[in-house]
């Protein structure tokens, strides 16, 4: 299999954004990096393009997306302090998204680096 390199990557993992990283691929898994912390190391590595699940889950069981919606919609109306968590690998706009919704449910809101 042919290793490729690619030089100045950039992270998006925790929202630091570092773009200095070097990727070495094998087809297409990435084998190994230089200069990713330890959180966008095992974001890169183990984190792939594969289509492993449908595109909706109700209780481990393939769903519409409609119909996954509206059961997220139930479970956060019928919660009591809904978490929102995560938010470190998507876009300012969508944290802003998340943040709104948080505060709509009546909901608290935590990053990973809480850990």
């Amino acid at each position: 299999m042919t290793l490729s390199i690619v030089k100045n990557a950039t992270c998006t993992f925790c929202g630091c954004v570092c773009d200095d990283i070097e990727l070495h691929a094998e087809g297409e898994k990435i084998v190994k990096t230089k200069g990713a912390c330890s959180l966008g190391e095992s974001w890169f590595k183990h984190h792939t393009a594969e289509r492993l699940y449908p595109d909706a889950l109700i209780d481990g069981k393939p769903a519409t997306v409609d119909h996954a919606v509206e059961a997220a919609a139930n479970y956060l109306y019928d919660a009591n302090m809904p978490l929102v968590y995560g938010l470190s690998n998507i876009t300012c706009e969508a944290q802003r998204e998340a943040v709104f919704l948080a505060e709509i449910i009546g909901g608290v809101i935590d990053s990973h680096t809480s850990l």
